[in-house]
């Protein structure tokens, strides 16, 4: 499993509808409207690295009012949400 965060500005008008665009694209789990240089980061999980080229070069190319994209690649993932939800199944507040 490979897993991208895909930060990309964006054409001001189009800020708002191109998450649920991005979200109708095989891979792309969640969409962040963010602050700082970008103004949306895309997480992206595909089993292989052809998946993720195509994903970025192909499938985001042809969002309308993406203007620009920089991929991070993510070599291993530390969290506390999975074990979190684990100890939480079954116990209710």
């Amino acid at each position: 499993m490979i897993t991208a965060l895909v930060m990309m500005n964006a054409e001001r008008d189009r800020i708002a509808a191109i998450p649920q665009e991005l979200l109708k694209i095989n891979g792309v789990t969640e969409v962040y409207s963010i602050a700082g240089d970008y103004d949306l980061v895309a997480m992206v999980r595909v089993k292989e690295a052809d998946d993720l080229a195509r994903v970025v070069t192909e499938s985001f190319a042809a969002v309308k009012g993406i203007t620009r994209t920089m991929t991070l690649i993510a070599f291993k993932v530390y969290s506390n949400y999975d074990l979190e939800h684990v100890f939480q199944i079954g116990f209710s507040s």
